[in-house]
């Protein structure tokens, strides 16, 4: 059953999206310079723990960007894999008379399915919160509840999630709340980010690189992780009343290397 937080922006709610638009609008840093930097900053693997994994995404598509290459790996090694996801994504397009938002939500979990599919993810281990799109703040506790009783029922070893420090105002709340949960649960964490590639630059203050590490992905992965984000059509082809695209080809790019990448915590990697 879809849980809904309450109604009513507030300040700091606001707040958060200015931040957000600001971050994702400004001119990006090209893949082309963080692959040099790559090649200059030899970071250690992610070895993950033994047991399930949970996978919590913000919105339809960032749990395939972020981490789908290791959740088909993972899966394929016959390790279960649960996706949470807790929005519909439905704000994607604000003002669209083609997708307006409940018709657009029913469209992104189609896509999500597609591309988790395609990545081998089984459809008995998907869940969905509902929350409102760009209101993940306002239910934070509800989602942190959410994440900690599924770590449980499924047994999971490690939680994956949003970095809590994406500048994208629900991916830092799901981060945060899945930061709560795991530690309630005392299971690792591990945040993948997003955006970050968007805005940040190699060496950015605001990032900690000591925590980084890298999660190599087969030229066979890559290819399977491509195809499924070309599954999330409404994100990276414009719609008629919206000629700009959510997620152009140069974001993309940071997605679609032969390694993903997680921020991790003490000795889990």
């Amino acid at each position: 059953m879809a849980e809904q937080p309450a109604t009513g922006p507030s300040p700091a709610h606001s707040a958060d999206r200015r931040r957000a638009a600001d971050a994702i609008d400004a001119a990006g840093t090209s893949e082309e310079v963080w692959a040099a930097w790559a090649a200059r900053e030899r970071r250690s693997e992610a070895v993950p723990p033994d047991g399930p994994v949970l996978v919590v995404a913000a919105h339809p598509d960032d749990e395939v960007l972020g981490f789908g290459g290791t959740a088909g790996r993972l899966a394929a090694e016959g390790r279960q894999v649960h996706v949470l996801t807790v929005t519909d994504g439905e704000a994607s397009h604000p003002g669209s008379r083609v997708l307006p938002p409940p018709e657009l939500a029913r469209v992104r979990r189609g896509e999500l399915a597609e591309a988790l599919d395609v990545l081998g993810l089984g459809s008995a281990s998907r869940h969905r919160m509902g929350i409102a799109d760009t209101r993940v703040d306002e239910a934070e506790d509800l989602v942190a509840a959410r994440v900690e009783e599924l770590v449980r029922q499924t047994g999971a070893g490690l939680c994956v999630a949003p970095w809590s420090g994406d500048l994208h105002a629900d991916h830092e709340a799901t981060g945060r709340a899945a930061g709560k949960a795991a530690a309630t649960a005392a299971v690792p964490l591990w945040e993948y980010p997003v955006w970050m590639w968007h805005w940040a630059a190699p060496g950015d203050a605001r990032v900690p690189w000591d925590r980084l590490r890298r999660l190599p992905l087969t030229t066979e992965l890559l290819s399977r992780k491509k195809a499924a984000v070309r599954c999330f059509r409404t994100q990276i082809a414009p719609l008629a009343d919206h000629p700009g695209v959510v997620l152009p080809p140069d974001e993309l790019d940071h997605h679609q290397r032969l390694f993903e990448a997680v921020f991790v915590e003490g000795d889990t990697a």
